[in-house]
């Protein structure tokens, strides 16, 4: 990073924070402090208003705000590919901001850093493979979920399980606290303390019907940061299958989550899985036909031998 750019940078910084040492400053640009004093008088002598406090810091005047800076064609890219991300991905309010801000981005840019952001993007894409025909209801709820997060209100809803409980039910009305929302494989997960459960439990929202934001607060633990949330490990089950070599790139492609040790032999490779529990992996192991076989648990091998048998009855 040459003078200028850190001085812009810097500049940057105390537009982003209300007050920052020039210790700080040299530990970030990896300078020295003499040389941030320097960078401070010289960005001061241009007519940037930055004011100083003994043993407090730089800031800049209230009210300042830097003129846009152009950008790169790569940081363009950055910009303008996360916004198509948000687009795709987030509710309709987040989607139309998306677009608001690309038209912004691009309004910035030289014709030059233009053309070759254009050019960039065009050799990659963000995949948005078929929508599901719940991709509307999905994006309301989103909607109304992060709504609900930013206010603090409880919501209900019915939820439909993956596999039927104790009653034979798959589906059962919650009432929760929702904590955050987080993207996995494409799919939005709602973490939230479950009324019910008295725990914290994660919710699917393509599983979700009959949504509604309540009036009842709750308050957020302060222990709680989602950043740094990581739900508890609660695979106890253990899968042992049999594969042929050919395949097992596929295997690990499809269903690494699930794959505690591999254990490749002459003419096999060995997988064991952990799971919660054996029916969460019967779809992922059929899809692989004869090229695999259940070892274990009993009760696996017995549940894919009739499903094998349904499936020839229709043959």
């Amino acid at each position: 990073m040459n003078k200028t750019e850190r001085q812009l940078a810097i500049t940057l910084e105390l537009q982003r924070s209300k007050t920052l040492r020039a210790e700080d400053l040299a530990s970030q640009f990896e300078t020295s402090v003499r040389t941030i004093y320097r960078d401070i008088q010289a960005l001061s002598e241009a007519g940037v208003p930055i004011l100083g406090a003994p043993s407090l810091g730089y800031s800049l005047m209230e009210g300042y705000f830097l003129p846009p800076v152009s950008f790169t064609a790569e940081e363009a890219v950055s910009l303008l590919m996360g916004a198509d991300f948000i687009e795709q991905r987030l509710d309709t309010d987040y989607g139309i901001y998306a677009k608001t801000a690309k038209r912004k981005i691009e309004a910035t840019l030289s014709e030059s850093v233009r053309n070759q952001s254009t050019l960039v993007r065009e050799t990659m894409r963000l995949l948005h493979v078929g929508e599901p025909s719940t991709e509307d209801r999905v994006r309301t709820y989103l909607n109304q979920v992060r709504d609900a997060i930013l206010k603090q209100c409880k919501i209900s809803f019915v939820y439909i399980k993956n596999m039927p409980g104790n009653d034979g039910k798959r589906k059962n009305k919650r009432k929760v606290s929702p904590y955050g929302l987080t993207l996995v494989h494409g799919n939005w997960i709602l973490i939230a303390h479950c009324d019910l459960r008295q725990d914290i439990r994660h919710f699917r929202l393509s599983r979700m019907t009959e949504l509604s934001v309540l009036e009842e607060r709750f308050l957020l633990p302060n222990n709680f940061d989602l950043s740094s949330y990581r739900p508890p490990d609660n695979r106890d089950e253990k899968i042992l299958i049999r594969a042929i070599p050919e395949i097992a790139d596929k295997i690990i492609e499809a269903v690494n989550f699930y794959i505690d040790t591999i254990e490749e032999r002459e003419k096999e490779v060995i997988f064991q899985f952990r799971v919660r529990y054996p029916e969460e992996i019967l779809h992922f192991l059929l899809g692989f036909g004869g090229d695999i076989e259940v070892i274990e648990p009993k009760s696996l091998r017995h549940k894919v031998r009739e499903v094998a048998r349904k499936i020839l009855e229709h043959y």
